[in-house]
């Protein structure tokens, strides 16, 4: 039986240059009547089984308090620890929240530039991963054919699809280890990576395509189509 507790982490303190939003972080861009931030949290917060989700804020964060967090204020809980990388903010909010949780209990990290969480994905990650110690993350198979380039810029290699899979957020593990895998490996781009270099091998839990991460200015104009053929514009 399960007996511990669930809780989500957000990283949200990067300033997401790739959007190029005249100085505004692409957490904090409008999406469909909130922010995008706003939307990544929806799901997370609306997940009975999750006690609380917190939000790493970078220390000087002053766009936070623009923003009405009144509808998820009962779960919600800004963090103003984050740091200059995905990897260090994820450190020091599970740090910060080191007394609140226990070593055993389930952490959900999720990008806070990927709105279009749907709460059927969470439960999804939640029953999949159930005590398995080395956790698990949502994903996706790979469909389209993948090359690599080289620095000309033209086709090295064709790289076989098959096996592979795209990861997304949440990623799920146990507060403990995940923190020790983080120490270890500061220079992970996911928290999956730092898990596998510690040996660990992650269960993919297959997702879909529409939980997609905002990074280019395209990608805010089809989440908002997501969000709106779901109706959680409003």
């Amino acid at each position: 039986m399960n007996s511990a507790s669930y809780f989500a982490l957000v990283p949200a303190a990067g300033s997401g240059a790739r959007m190029a939003a005249a100085g505004t972080a692409k957490q904090y861009l409008p999406l469909n009547g909130h922010c995008v931030l706003h939307h990544a949290l929806t799901a997370l917060c609306a997940t009975p089984r999750i006690a609380r989700v917190y939000v790493v804020l970078a220390p000087g964060d002053g766009e936070w308090n623009r923003h009405d967090w009144s509808g998820l204020a009962p779960k919600l809980s800004p963090l103003f620890c984050g740091g200059q990388s995905r990897a260090e903010s994820v450190r020091n909010g599970l740090r910060s929240i080191a007394a609140q949780v226990d070593a055993r209990d389930w952490i959900l990290v999720h990008d806070a530039a990927r709105p279009c969480l749907a709460p059927w994905q969470v439960e999804a990650l939640l029953n999949a991963v159930g005590n398995d110690d080395a956790g698990g993350i949502l994903a996706v198979p790979v469909a389209d054919t993948l090359k690599r380039g080289d620095e000309d810029g033209r086709i090295s290699a064709t790289v076989p699809r098959a096996a592979l899979w795209q990861a997304q957020t949440p990623q799920m593990f146990r507060h403990g280890f995940l923190r020790r895998a983080l120490d270890a490996h500061p220079e992970v781009t996911d928290e999956a990576a730092a898990m596998e270099a510690l040996g660990f091998r992650p269960r993919l839990v297959a997702s879909d395509p529409a939980n997609l991460k905002v990074t280019y200015p395209a990608d805010l104009r089809l989440a908002a189509c997501i969000l709106q053929h779901r109706g959680e514009d409003q």
